[in-house]
């Protein structure tokens, strides 16, 4: 199954884009009016502090807390982390077999790399979306402590994206090369 993704690279590109035009189009148009212009802590790529953590909280407020918790953290953000996952996937087995070397390697192989790779990013995803929804529908749980915490699986999210994105790149640009 995982070997037939290569595929449907394209559908799962344009779906990817489409569900990540939407998450943004909310952030800016919807979100931020909420929390009084502040980021929400998803677009925040290198963390924050618990003191930034709680201003946006206390900005949102319960109500602002619930429809973000619906429109993003129960439709979109389940959605998104599979889904982006299964095209970053489908994108370095694409990728990876025009190049001889991944080419040769059994097709099982091929897909266990794949997934090494993508894996660990769409559990720190949903593991950072846990927590930031216990934090959204509790605000007796947002201490020092969870929004650190919270905070740290921001970055690791992001930081275990760009280890499939780089390989994709790099296998696109190996591919190239061996076309010129």
């Amino acid at each position: 199954m995982v070997l037939r993704l290569s595929r449907h690279v394209g559908a799962l590109c344009f779906l990817s884009a489409a569900v990540f035009v939407a998450m943004t189009g909310m952030e800016f148009f919807y979100f931020r009016r909420l929390s009084g212009g502040l980021a929400s802590l998803d677009m925040r790529y290198f963390g924050f502090t618990p003191d930034e953590g709680m201003a946006w909280l206390t900005a949102l407020g319960r109500r602002g807390s619930e429809i973000i918790l619906v429109w993003h953290y129960l439709t979109f953000d389940l959605l998104f982390p599979a889904l982006l996952s299964l095209t970053l996937v489908s994108l370095i087995l694409a990728t990876g077999r025009r190049l001889k070397n991944f080419r040769v390697l059994p097709a099982q192989m091929q897909a266990i790399f794949a997934l090494v790779l993508v894996l660990p990013y769409m559990l720190a995803d949903y593991a950072q979306n846990i927590a930031v929804a216990r934090l959204l529908s509790d605000f007796l749980y947002a201490n020092p402590d969870s929004l650190s915490f919270a905070s740290a699986l921001i970055v690791t999210k992001f930081a275990l994206l760009a280890v499939p994105v780089i390989v994709i790149a790099a296998f696109w640009l190996a591919g190239q090369r061996r076309r010129n």
